[in-house]
């Protein structure tokens, strides 16, 4: 029962359960150091029965009790079973996360949670209520109830957990410190679009023992894979008895019956911890892991219990076997296999040099490139001796990060970080601050950490965050989005929040959007708080300290933060005033306020609900010299036409476009603004009439060179998708260099209407099989998908296409399609990629399974395993499709 609930599965039972709590403590090898037959014995003297022989009312605890090491102490702790709940016999024992099989950490705080903690679940500040959690016995799942003893339900997954926070770190929790101590209080924050969970315990002690037991378990499972491969590898084979060598040597005849190689036996016995010749599917697990294999375990445990023909609960060595064969036989990739194997059992290194050459499109570095994947994924030690790869090393190959379809030439830093700013797109964030909509939404700091509950723009690489600030309460300015009932933050929050994740990610610049609507005195408390908090971090002053000729580098402005906003003077005039007699303080404000109301006059304001209201534009406030001050590279000026700008204009100075004057720009005049955005930042933002927070496609933009096409990271969908695959490339650092004719001051590209240089490519794409695909409907039992794939490509307005194939009835496992889909590209410099995966449905839309979106030159050819990740852009492995990509130029006389 209690293995069913790990799996997932409904149970007519009500957890948490009323258990006598049984530790498994480590016993020395002075007090235990039996091993093999003598460990049964061990087992049997303290009454447990041999592994696979336990009653069915017992078969989960025996399958987990042969995951752990036998030369053990079992300590039942009576208390715990009371403390759990009442009404159901304390008999069961039960297993803690401190079990040597299990590898998990032995500490008194893990064992204090598992006993479970009433604390406070606080949502808001009306919302705050009782809840009794529990860590669950495999040490990697906390449920709660109402109260001890009542219904439960799961509440998360260790490996969910991204971070947990102090109380004074919680934004919530913060605000409700005169009701709630904040010591007493601790933020949990998961990976995902999930919210946080603020809880508040009964005392310092008892939020210290859940941080701590939480932050241990968080760390073991990072390093577990890492540790545990170590742990492997240090094993010099397992050096047993006359019983484990006439076992090997059982094993080693499976290799012969199945042909599959003796290492297959070999990590048999590298997972068979205790032995036995026997195993759990929990060691299966592990094992298979540590082999690379990829595996969704919902459907691995069908297999498991297929292959178990004993019924048992463990596999012996043949249905060990037939169940690696059921999860890894892929016929399409057998079938590739001998079509360049002469043997159909092996390529050797001739043969896979051709292959990488021909097929993978490798070029001169395929024999060099051949030697490292053979030694890279070849599991036989023997084949690696003879530079041959076997078919399991050709499905890993395949499978690995070698065999994606993303280059991994442009993974890490690849591009020349050197060149001028406004010759880069800019990863930018639009109202950073909010996590909902426009008009009721909540504004938070985590909008600049995380997006409801994903990654947040500047911890996904988002190097251009807007920040709009208007005069709060006790002459401290707020953050929120104006006119409207969103909630409100301190800016000095912000500020924090920023200096804390600004270069996490990136150590590229990070720049400012500053939406200025306080007054004077506020103004002043805005440039102090920048100044202090950040620091170093905050460029106050051109880098030399001489008037520059160009936008700086990414290069040059590693770690630093730009403000973006009004500015009082030029550059010019801010040098030529250091060297002349400073002018009477009366004098100086005048000339400012004639200035600064040119400009207020004329500036369109970026958000519709009060661009709209001129009475406003009349109270604009005077700007404080000390907040102009800071603004030293991008100066925020009106646009009035290119014609204007070139005149007027100097180069570190800049103009936000809406996306419907953006749009009618390029359309009236897109090689001008291909030209202007050469030498000046544009910012495009959208539509103060998307309430909802949703957002324009960038692509558009892109494609007229515009650096900074901002976005509402808190909305998944296509248009984010775009935005993470264009931005996926050159370690994710926040800025691509643009294409070397949208550098070109004297370029003739027109968005609008593209004429390449080159001859217009032809991309080929197979599209095979698919591999693990996920149920859209989790709930709905027996649910089954119905794939089909969609390519879609995002470019210039000629090239954006999309094609899709037929669907597969009832196949998520492994559907196969073998259909090819052609598209003809004309600027592939410009153009995005994204893969969709759908579940067919001829009533309704077709159900979104997965994507993936990657840039043009980013794609490596040949036959490629595509990675799926779900519509919050979080990995859904295993689930991946397989392809055959190639490109080709374009033939004299087609069609086009």
């Amino acid at each position: 029962e209690l293995d069913g609930l790990n799996r997932g599965e409904s149970s007519h039972l009500s957890p948490p359960y009323s258990f006598h709590l049984a530790v498994t403590l480590p016993v020395t090898a002075a007090n235990c150091s039996r091993r093999g037959e003598e460990a049964s014995e061990c087992k049997r003297s303290k009454g447990e029965k041999e592994p696979g022989r336990a009653s069915s009312s017992h078969s989960g605890e025996s399958r987990r009790a042969q995951t752990q090491d036998c030369y053990s102490a079992t300590v039942t702790l009576a208390s715990v079973g009371k403390a759990v709940g009442d009404g159901v016999p304390a008999a069961r024992p039960y297993p803690v996360p401190a079990s040597p099989g299990s590898g998990l950490p032995i500490n008194q705080d893990l064992l204090l949670m598992q006993k479970g903690t009433m604390m406070r679940k606080v949502r808001s500040k009306s919302w705050k209520k009782l809840r009794y959690f529990r860590l669950q016995d495999d040490g990697m799942t906390v449920w709660h109830a109402r109260q001890a003893g009542g219904r439960a339900k799961p509440s998360f997954s260790i490996s969910d957990v991204d971070t947990v926070r102090e109380g004074h770190e919680s934004e919530l929790l913060r605000n409700l410190a005169e009701e709630l101590p904040l010591e007493q209080g601790f933020t949990i924050v998961f990976h995902g679009r999930r919210s946080n969970l603020d809880l508040v315990a009964n005392s310092v002690e008892e939020a210290q023992v859940w941080m701590q037991g939480l932050r241990l378990l968080v760390d073991f499972v990072t390093s577990m894979d890492q540790q545990e491969r170590l742990d492997q590898y240090r094993q010099d084979g397992v050096r047993a008895g006359a019983r484990d060598h006439r076992r090997s040597q059982m094993l080693q005849g499976w290799g012969q019956e199945t042909g599959r190689p003796g290492w297959l036996s070999d990590w048999f016995q590298r997972g068979d911890k205790n032995q036995d010749g026997r195993m759990s599917f929990r060691e299966v697990q592990r094992l298979l892991h540590l082999m690379n294999v990829e595996m969704d375990q919902e459907h691995a445990f069908q297999l498991f219990q297929t292959a178990d023909a004993s019924q048992s609960g463990t596999l012996e060595g043949e249905e060990f076997v037939n169940f690696y064969k059921s999860l890894t036989q892929r016929a399409e990739v057998q079938e590739l296999f001998e079509n360049f194997s002469s043997d159909g059992q092996k390529l050797t290194l001739l043969e896979f040099v051709d292959f990488l050459q021909e097929w993978q499109k490798e070029g001169e570095r395929a024999s060099d490139l051949a030697l490292e994947l053979i030694d890279r994924h070849e599991p036989s030690d023997s084949g690696k001796l003879r530079h041959v790869l076997s078919m399991d090393g050709f499905l890993s190959y395949l499978c690995s990060k070698d065999g994606d379809i993303f280059n991994p030439i442009c993974l890490p830093i690849y591009q020349d970080m050197t060149q001028p700013l406004n010759h880069y797109y800019i990863n930018s964030s639009h109202n950073t601050y909010l996590v909902g909509d426009q008009f009721c939404g909540q504004s938070s700091m985590e909008g600049y950490i995380r997006c409801s509950g994903e990654e947040g723009a500047l911890k996904r690489g988002c190097r251009c965050v807007e920040v709009d600030i208007w005069d709060g309460p006790s002459g401290e300015p707020i953050v929120y989005h104006g006119h409207t009932l969103t909630s409100r933050i301190p800016f000095k929050d912000v500020v924090t929040a920023i200096a804390q994740y600004a270069f996490q990610t990136s150590d590229y610049p990070v720049i400012l959007s500053l939406e200025n609507h306080c007054s004077w005195e506020q103004q002043e408390v805005i440039a102090h708080h920048l100044t202090e908090i950040l620091g170093e971090q905050l460029l106050s002053t051109t880098l030399d300290g001489q008037l520059p000729t160009q936008l700086p580098s990414p290069e040059e402005l590693r770690g630093k933060i730009l403000v973006k906003g009004k500015k009082l003077k030029t550059l010019e005039e801010d040098f030529e005033e250091e060297e002349e007699e400073p002018e009477s303080e009366l004098e100086g404000e005048q000339e400012a306020e004639l200035e600064l109301e040119a400009q207020f006059e004329s500036e369109p304001q970026e958000l519709s609900p009060r661009s709209k209201d001129k009475n406003e534009k009349k109270s604009k406030p005077i700007l404080c010299p000390s907040l102009s001050a800071l603004v030293v590279y991008l100066k925020a000026v009106s646009f009035y036409s290119f014609a204007h700008s070139r005149e007027h204009y100097r180069f570190y100075e800049m103009s936000s476009f809406s996306e419907a004057k953006a749009k009618s720009l390029i359309k009236e005049a897109g090689n001008e603004f291909v030209q202007h955005n050469t030498w000046q930042l544009s910012r495009v933002y959208p539509s103060g009439l998307r309430t909802d927070s949703s957002n324009y496609n960038p692509q558009e933009f892109w494609n007229a060179g515009c650096q900074m096409v901002a976005m509402n990271m808190q909305t998944a969908g296509l248009e984010m998708d775009l935005c993470d695959g264009l931005f996926r490339q050159n370690a994710g650092c926040g800025y691509v260099l643009k294409p070397d004719f949208l550098r070109d001051a004297q370029s003739s590209f027109h968005p609008e209407k593209p004429i390449s240089p080159f001859k217009a490519q032809v991309l080929l794409i197979k599209v095979i099989s698919g591999q693990q695909l996920p149920k859209v409907d989790k709930n709905k039992e027996g649910s089954i998908v119905d794939p089909l794939v969609r390519v879609e490509i995002f470019g210039v307005r000629p090239d954006t296409a999309r094609q899709e194939t037929s669907y597969v009835e009832n196949n998520g496992f492994n559907p196969y399609w073998g259909q090819t889909l052609c598209f003809r590209v004309l600027v592939p410099e410009l153009a995005l990629l994204r893969f969709v995966v759908k579940d067919y449905d001829w009533k309704s839309r077709n159900d979104f399974i997965g994507q993936y979106t990657l840039p043009w030159n980013c794609m490596q050819q040949g036959y490629r395993h595509i990675h799926l990740l779900s519509k919050d852009g979080i990995s859904l492995h295993p689930a991946s499709i397989f392809v055959h990509i190639c490109t080709q130029e374009e033939l004299e006389g087609a069609d086009s």
